[in-house]
């Protein structure tokens, strides 16, 4: 297995730095699919057989795909906390059981 099968580091920064915005619902799905194959690559593709530029970019990448799910993990916390907090308030107000007439 070579870089070749491999998305280049020019095109992945450039997906990164072009707002979200701008791109069409083609190019989302795009970058989408060509990343989760170029995760998959780098993951089958043994160290020794990555170029340095490669092997940069796989390290860069595993740091910002570990906070992105430290960062999904602390938006669900929160999430999870303000809804228990919400449930408790409108258990205390009766409005999730209102009186039967």
């Amino acid at each position: 297995m070579s870089d070749a099968l491999r998305k280049p580091l020019s095109d992945q920064a450039g997906e990164k730095i072009t707002p979200d915005s701008q791109k069409s619902t083609l190019d989302k799905a795009k970058e989408t699919v060509t990343g989760a194959g170029d995760r998959a690559a780098g993951t089958a593709q043994p160290e020794d057989q990555k170029s340095y530029t490669q092997q940069a970019g796989d390290a860069i990448r595993g740091g910002s795909d570990n906070t992105s799910r430290e960062g999904q993990s602390i938006s669900q916390t929160v999430t999870d906390t303000v809804n228990q907090g919400v449930e408790s308030a409108k258990n205390a107000l009766g409005i999730n059981n209102p009186p039967k007439q």
